[in-house]
């Protein structure tokens, strides 16, 4: 086959997307397919063994989406089939004027995204389904649902997203849960050496990884941090909040507690986990995080906001601790809690590479290559 994935993010960039799609196009051009990957950037993407055509983040929004959907139209001219892990509405444009069939991955709810970062909606992912919203909301919502619609088929991280997308009118054939796949885990360095150059000499060490942005909620972790002295905090990632959050961190007086590592790849989120003694997540909405997933796989026990898909791979007390979202204190008090209970702490840990050992990467990849191959011969 001839495939056309698509993704807004890739490494260097830190999140879902930036994983799944070239975990993707590895996984299909080892298995003998050509793959051509469009996506934006800031700078080029390094050569990964197939094509990548990017657009520079540079351009303004409404030129760069415009210069999207044109590339993935280009691009499917020469393909067989799209895969579009995000940008879905312009890979569906693009699809369509090449008159080629598309299968999605959705991972969020882009209208409400959308909402709540330009001020207009403050409540839940759940509320948001009964709000009406502005014209423009509704617009988005409208072209959303149409893109989805159009795809041969859905895949979607979680049941939980799933139950909201069947809201939005799509039809439950059309609809699967496809999740997010465990990492294979390198050798790594001994854990003491992985630690060098965190500043976690004789302290608990929590580790974040991931998008800078409103939805991680990264105040509330950082109040949480302020109220449990002995655990520092390290952030790999980059994003919109660097900037505020680098204010509340020296509003907090939390000094060197703090570090940002800035951006990285997948291996530098697996040794930072792997480092760490707790994976901290303090988002107000999740579909099935791929960081959560990462550092269960190596032995990392997690504390969590109990949000969208989280409770479906983090069991409270069995491999990790789920805390309400919003509440500082329930998170302070989580990690107090582990901190204090070495046996605890074990316990969890020994759990949390157990509990994805089902999700084996290359049997789920064979999934979206099972459905691709499908559709295209339909």
């Amino acid at each position: 086959m001839r495939i056309v994935v698509v993704s807004g993010i890739w490494p260097p960039d830190v999140g879902g997307p930036a994983i799944h799609a070239p975990a993707v196009a590895r996984f299909l051009t080892a298995r003998g397919h050509q793959v051509e990957v469009v996506t934006t950037a800031s700078a080029e993407p390094a050569d990964s063994g197939f094509p990548i055509r990017w657009i520079s983040r540079r351009l303004p929004p409404g030129a760069r989406h415009a210069a999207v959907a044109a590339e993935v139209a280009r691009a499917a001219r020469r393909a067989d089939v799209v895969y579009a892990t995000s940008m879905i509405r312009r890979a569906a444009a693009g699809a369509r004027t090449a008159r080629r069939k598309y299968v999605v991955k959705l991972v969020a709810d882009e209208a409400y995204e959308r909402a709540r970062r330009h001020g207009l909606f403050a409540g839940s992912l759940e509320e948001f389904q009964g709000w009406d919203g502005d014209v423009r909301i509704r617009a988005l919502r409208a072209s959303r649902t149409v893109a989805l619609r159009g795809a041969e088929h859905v895949f979607v991280p979680s049941g939980y997203l799933r139950s909201v997308a069947l809201g939005w009118g799509l039809a439950g054939e059309q609809v699967s849960v496809l999740h997010n796949p465990a990492p294979v885990v390198p050798a790594l360095p001994p854990r003491a050496e992985l630690r060098e150059g965190l500043a976690a000499d004789g302290e608990i060490l929590a580790a974040f990884a991931g998008r800078l942005t409103e939805q991680k909620d990264l105040g509330v972790l950082l109040a949480a941090i302020k109220a449990v002295p002995e655990v520092r905090l390290a952030i790999l990632g980059d994003g919109p909040e660097r900037g505020r959050l680098n204010a509340e961190v020296e509003r907090l007086g939390l000094g060197d507690r703090v570090r940002f590592l800035g951006g990285g790849d997948r291996d530098a989120v697996i040794r930072l986990f792997a480092a760490a003694d707790v994976a901290v997540l303090s988002s107000r909405w999740e579909n099935f995080p791929h960081t959560v997933v990462e550092a269960l796989a190596v032995g990392t026990p997690v504390v969590s906001t109990a949000v969208g898909g989280v409770p479906e791979i983090v069991t409270d007390g069995e491999n990790g601790l789920l805390v309400p979202a919003g509440d500082a204190e329930a998170f302070a008090e989580a990690l107090r809690r582990l901190c204090g209970d070495e046996a605890l702490w074990r316990r969890l840990g020994e759990a949390a590479r157990r509990s994805v050992e089902p999700l084996a990467e290359d049997a789920l990849l064979a999934r979206v290559e099972a459905r691709l191959s499908s559709v295209v011969g339909a």
